[in-house]
């Protein structure tokens, strides 16, 4: 059984950190493999914990998601309203097409109403559900 390294970035508005909680959750604390491939997800988000978040200016703070954001190889977005508001996830769909990384968009608990602006950009959209969530994740890695 071969093992794929995957690095994922997730985004997230601090303030609404549930979505990212349950997410991280589901993708960096549980054991996934597809077929003959067992699946090593390594975390590449920014945390509310970050020390990211000790950046002198709004520079180095798009300098230090960037940095996380180029190497990654798939970035995943909840569809949450407030992702159309929110000026850092505008500003990491800009670093994820600056950097040509796919955009997993999750749709969290099915809402009516979800982002616009994420939808427009994500690559592939999935529902809130872990293995959705997962072998979305798998088929922007391939």
């Amino acid at each position: 059984m071969s093992t794929k390294q995957i690095h994922v970035f997730i985004s997230h508005a601090w303030a609404y950190s549930g979505h990212y909680d349950t997410l991280s959750d589901w993708i960096f604390e549980q054991s996934w493999s597809v077929g003959q491939a067992s699946l090593n997800f390594q975390n590449f988000s920014v945390p509310k914990h970050s020390p990211i978040h000790n950046a002198n200016n709004d520079r180095q703070l798009k300098d230090a998601l960037y940095n996380q954001i180029a190497r990654s190889h798939v970035i995943v977005i909840p569809m949450g309203m407030y992702a159309n508001y929110s000026k850092w996830i505008k500003k990491e769909l800009d670093g994820a097409s600056e950097y040509s990384k796919p955009i997993l968009a999750v749709n969290p608990w099915a809402q009516e109403k979800s982002s616009s602006v994420v939808g427009k950009a994500a690559h592939k959209k999935v529902g809130w559900n872990s293995k959705s969530v997962v072998n979305g994740i798998w088929k922007l890695y391939q």
